[in-house]
């Protein structure tokens, strides 16, 4: 799509023949099943201090936790004898887990469970931690562009650059890894041009994932007074960007089922999206991973239903990229 065709399509009070073709490229190049992969937030510690997420260093209103490798491993487990095929270890950029136990935790999980897809998203690090972590067995890395204005990337991320975010997801891909980018919408000095960089950053780098959801704010950030974003415009960058990458795997993210608990999941299915995140983060940990508030917690049998009432099928498979 051009740029004027993407600003077009953003700027329409209307999106019905947008979600409509989003729907049919997902259809063609998809299929229609809908994949389940199992989410661990291990450990709510970060060592940066974005403006508008609720696990930045200076929340000091945030009961921390960390899983010891041993736990994690443990709800691994539990999320594979459940069915999954892929587990998404994630965390804040917390550096109190050296290589080793990086190293150690993937290695276990797959000895026990060799065909299982291991996902990391624990932010920026070293070129070469990356390398030592995909060589151990990890298989794909998600790593948010968040916003393609350099400027406002800039103001809310506090000491990061996006071009050293961009670097890291072109040496990632380089690497081996299949990785996923993906934006916020709704972002509190977000323009309707900025959101078009993001679909022509997308279209341009083919992410083999992509996750996009919409601004909601965390009562203990600096933006806690800012809006929430609009589920309607969400739904809009989400299908724009099925259309331009066609078959990049994109979840129907927990934030849009957190604005709209009934049908959020739902109208994610039908905008184009083709995976949901399941968590497996022990019960009494779950709350802490503050990242906005009143963040929902989607069990498996929520992940189904909500398959189900789209009209689609669930699978368990590892779904690996469909553009290789």
């Amino acid at each position: 799509m051009t740029a004027k065709e993407i600003l077009k399509y953003l700027q329409a009070g209307e999106r019905t023949a947008l979600i409509k073709r989003a729907d049919e490229v997902r259809k063609e190049h998809c299929g229609n099943k809908v994949i389940l992969r199992g989410l661990i937030e291990f450990s709510n510690y970060c060592a940066r201090n974005c403006l508008y997420c609720g696990l930045r260093r200076d929340n000091g209103s945030l009961r921390r936790y960390r899983m010891k490798p041993s736990e994690i491993i443990k709800a691994s487990y539990g999320a594979c004898e459940e069915g999954m095929k892929t587990l998404v270890l994630q965390s804040g950029d917390d550096f109190y887990y050296g290589v080793d136990d990086i190293r150690g935790i993937i290695k276990d999980i797959k000895k026990r469970f060799p065909d299982t897809a291991i996902t990391l998203s624990v932010g920026e690090r070293p070129d070469d931690e990356y390398k030592a972590f995909f060589n151990c067995g990890a298989d794909r890395y998600l790593l948010r562009h968040e916003t393609m204005n350099e400027r406002l990337y800039k103001k809310l991320h506090p000491g990061q650059s996006l071009k050293e975010r961009i670097r890291i997801l072109e040496f990632l891909r380089k690497t081996g890894y299949q990785v996923g980018a993906g934006c916020v919408v709704g972002l509190p000095g977000q323009a309707i041009e900025d959101l078009r960089g993001d679909i022509l950053f997308l279209q341009d780098f083919q992410p083999d994932m992509i996750g996009i959801g919409p601004f909601i704010p965390q009562s203990n950030t600096p933006l806690a007074e800012s809006s929430i974003a609009s589920v309607d415009f969400a739904l809009k960058v989400i299908a724009l960007a099925r259309v331009v990458t066609k078959n990049s795997h994109m979840p129907a993210t927990t934030a849009l089922a957190t604005l709209d608990e009934g049908c959020g999941h739902i109208l994610g299915l039908n905008a184009g999206c083709n995976v949901i995140m399941v968590n497996f983060t022990p019960s009494k940990l779950k709350k802490d991973y503050a990242i906005y508030d009143n963040k929902v917690s989607v069990s498996l049998k929520r992940a189904e239903a909500a398959v189900l009432k789209s009209g689609r099928e669930v699978t368990f498979e590892r779904g690996d990229s469909l553009k290789r």
